[in-house]
């Protein structure tokens, strides 16, 4: 299974303020995003996941968190772990998982993720939530695509993919 990283990243790493996008809406980045997750699962935290109830992303949901074990959205999984979520995933017999967000579920699954979807949002924004730092040199970058306010970034691991052990990660993954 591989596992795919994708976020909206400024310049500065920032990708969230108070739970919102800190720069003016993307229709363009927001098509391409939804295009792309549309018919996988996705992982993501409690806190994503209820922004997002009116217009769920993926084919299913799955939610890293600790305060709750379920969820009323028939497509949604509670996960407690990064373990979980991945065992989660290989139950739904999906080839893909995409994982969404928030910060600290970005932070859980960076060792783990053999791909990442960056869309670089031109110029810098105040926010209080980041896109983890990676080391490059770990990293090839595929393709970079153009657009207006953004590039898209295709990032593929060069040892082959993330294959640490995801079998003792706790999840705070209330984000």
């Amino acid at each position: 299974m591989e596992l795919v990283s994708v976020a909206a990243v400024a310049e500065n790493g920032v990708i969230g303020a108070d739970g919102e996008l800190p720069w003016p809406s993307i229709p363009a980045d927001k098509r391409q995003y939804r295009e792309r997750i549309r018919n996988d699962p996705v992982i993501l935290g409690r806190k994503t996941f209820e922004s997002m109830l009116d217009d769920l992303p993926g084919s299913a949901q799955i939610v890293l968190s600790r305060s709750r074990d379920s969820f009323d959205v028939e497509t949604a999984h509670h996960a407690e772990d990064v373990a979980d979520a991945v065992q989660i995933v290989a139950s739904l017999g999906a080839d893909t998982a995409y994982v969404i967000g928030g910060g600290v579920i970005y932070e859980l699954f960076q060792p783990h993720v053999d791909r990442m979807a960056l869309s670089r949002v031109h110029g810098e924004y105040d926010g209080d939530s980041h896109y983890p730092e990676w080391d490059e040199a770990d990293w090839e970058l595929e393709s970079a695509t153009e657009y207006d306010r953004f590039t898209l970034e295709e990032w593929v691991r060069i040892d082959g993919g993330g294959d640490e052990e995801a079998t003792d990660t706790d999840a705070d993954g209330d984000n």
